[in-house]
């Protein structure tokens, strides 16, 4: 996204926020542009009626391994995280290392395969922390 995007896009939540009513024009350039901002780091393919929520969940997920890491990787060795996909070599998630290298986190055949384990992984998460709020262990 370039800054003029970043722009409209924050003023266009400030306005969602405070409740002021929204033309179908704008809300469709809110709908793209959020979608932009959550295909960052998303280097495949997204289409079709289920591209939005797709995308969400892919930055939901990239947000997660970097706030929490992953397999004995700290959040302060991970500098990001991406997901890829290629005809030949199938879908990836994959980190860089603050170290300067690179590792796989999962590789999957197929993109439904990464799209299902990322919607999965995301609501485990999801349940996971509702739970500990629930028992009043973190807020």
């Amino acid at each position: 996204m370039n800054n003029n995007q970043v722009k409209r896009l924050f003023d266009l939540n400030k306005r969602a926020k405070s409740c002021e009513p929204f033309t179908s024009e704008e809300i469709g350039e809110r709908n793209d542009l959020q979608f932009l901002r959550n295909k960052e780091n998303v280097n495949m393919r997204l289409s079709g009626n289920n591209k939005y929520y797709h995308a969400d969940q892919c930055q939901k997920f990239i947000r997660t391994i970097e706030k929490y890491g992953f397999r004995g990787y700290h959040q302060d060795d991970i500098d990001s995280v991406y997901i890829t996909s290629s005809p030949y070599y199938g879908a990836s998630i994959k980190a860089r290392l603050i170290s300067g290298g690179e590792t796989d986190i999962k590789s999957f055949n197929e993109n439904k395969e990464l799209l299902g384990f990322i919607i999965g992984y995301n609501e485990a998460v999801y349940n996971f922390t509702k739970s500990k709020a629930i028992k009043g262990i973190i807020n």
